[in-house]
C-alpha cells in the first residue's frame, strides 16, 4: 500500500497549497457533503487559491448516505468532469466523506490519488487515517471497501469550532481507545482532558499523539493480518449497536457506539484477563456521564448477537472475535466468545451504565 503523509498544523492553507503543488495533478475535484459544503468549503476556497479551478462534488450528509447510490454519483461526477488517472480528489468532511471518497478514488480507473481533510474530530483520529475505505451495504456497516492510503491527510483543529458537543464526544471515544492501546500515561492524559469545552490549540497535540498510535499499528500491519486488529477494540459491539439502530430506521453516532463498545470489551477483559477494575470503572464513569445509555432491552439481544456474528473480524466458525486488554497498553488479539455468552455481558453492561 502507498505511503501516507500525515500533516498536523493550524497553518492550514499553506499546507494544503504545498500538498497540491507536490501532487501536480491534471485536475482537482473536491468531495464534500452538504454540511461541509456550507460550513467549511468557503473558508478553503478563500484561503487557498489552488482550489479555485477545482470541481466540487457534493453528497448528502449522514451515514445513511454512505451507500452505492452516493458512490455511483461520485463516479459519474468524476467522469463528467473529465477526471483522469492523474487527477486528484480532495475529501473534505467527516468519516462518511473520507470513507466513501477514498473508496471512490481507489476504484475509479483502478485508482486515482486523494487527500483527506477531516473536519470532525472523529474523522481526524479514525476514518481519515489508516487506509480503510468503504461503504455500508445491505444494512451492514462498512461491508464493502478497500485498503488504500490517501496521498496525504491534513489535520487541523481550526475546523472543530463548527462541531457540536456530540460530535466532539464522538471523536473523543476513539481517542480514549487509542490511549488504552498506548498505555497508562496516555490513558491518564486523555481521561484528564475536558472535551466538553476544549482548548483547540491544546487539543491538536493530543490529536497528533492519538493518530500516531494508530499510524504505528497500521504501518506494522497495513491490511489487518495481525496487530492492526488491536484497533478493533470496542468495535465489535459498536458496529452491532449501529446496525441495530439502522435496522430500526434510527441512527447512533459512531463514537457513542464505540464508547459503549469499549465498556463491553473492558468487561470481557476484566473477566478473561484481569483488566484492572480501577481503569474499567474510570471508563464506565466517563461513558455513563458523557455518552448516556443505548436504548436496548433484552428483546434486542438476539439481533445484537446476530450482527456480531456477521462482523468481518470473525475467523473461528461459531465464535465472535474480540480485541481485549490485560491492562492499558497490553493488547490480546483473537479472543473469541461463544454467542450464548454475550447476553450475560450485555446484562452487566446495562447494569453498569444505567
Amino acid at each position: 500500500m502507498n505511503e501516507q503523509t500525515l500533516i498536523f498544523s493550524n497553518n492550514f492553507s499553506q499546507e494544503l497549497a504545498e500538498t497540491i503543488q507536490r501532487a501536480n495533478p491534471a485536475s482537482v475535484f473536491i468531495l464534500t457533503d452538504k454540511n461541509t459544503s456550507q460550513l467549511v468549503l468557503p473558508r478553503l476556497l478563500s484561503d487557498c487559491p489552488e482550489l479555485k479551478k477545482a470541481i466540487e462534488i457534493t453528497i448528502p450528509a449522514g451515514d445513511e448516505a454512505k451507500n452505492l447510490d452516493s458512490l455511483a454519483a461520485i463516479w459519474a461526477s468524476l467522469v463528467d468532469g473529465g477526471a483522469t488517472r492523474k487527477s486528484l480528489l480532495i475529501n473534505v468532511g467527516g468519516g462518511v466523506v473520507t470513507d466513501i471518497g477514498g473508496f471512490a478514488a481507489a476504484t475509479f480507473k483502478r485508482g486515482i490519488r486523494f487527500i483527506n481533510i477531516p473536519t470532525t474530530l472523529l474523522a481526524a483520529v479514525d476514518a481519515a487515517v489508516g487506509g480503510k475505505t468503504g461503504i455500508n451495504f445491505h444494512g451492514l456497516k462498512n461491508e464493502i471497501g478497500a485498503f488504500r492510503n490517501a496521498e496525504a491527510v491534513i489535520i487541523s483543529t481550526r475546523f472543530f469550532d463548527t462541531l457540536t458537543a456530540e460530535e466532539l464526544l464522538s471523536g473523543f471515544a476513539e481517542m480514549i481507545k487509542h490511549s488504552l492501546l498506548s498505555g497508562p500515561t496516555a490513558f491518564k492524559k486523555i481521561m484528564g482532558f475536558d472535551i466538553t469545552s476544549p482548548n483547540l490549540d491544546l487539543l491538536l497535540p493530543l490529536v497528533e499523539e492519538s493518530v500516531r498510535v494508530k499510524e504505528a499499528i497500521v504501518k506494522a500491519d497495513p491490511t489487518e493480518r495481525g496487530l492492526r486488529k488491536a484497533l478493533n477494540l470496542g468495535h465489535t459491539p459498536a458496529h452491532a449497536f449501529e446496525s441495530l439502530a439502522f435496522s430500526k430506521d434510527a441512527s447512533v453516532p459512531h463514537g457513542f457506539a464505540v464508547a459503549w463498545g469499549l465498556v463491553i470489551d473492558l468487561i470481557l477483559s476484566r473477566q478473561r484477563l484481569g483488566f484492572p477494575s480501577t481503569a474499567l470503572y474510570s471508563v464506565v464513569d466517563f461513558v455513563k456521564s458523557h455518552y448516556g445509555t443505548p436504548a436496548i432491552s433484552c428483546d434486542d439481544y438476539p439481533a445484537i448477537i446476530d450482527f456480531m456474528k456477521h462482523d468481518k473480524k470473525n475467523v473461528v466458525p461459531g465464535r465472535i472475535s474480540f480485541t481485549l486488554l490485560k491492562e492499558p497498553g497490553a493488547v490480546e488479539l483473537g479472543e473469541t466468545v461463544m454467542p450464548d455468552e454475550i447476553p450475560v455481558i450485555l446484562d452487566i453492561f446495562r447494569d453498569l451504565i444505567q
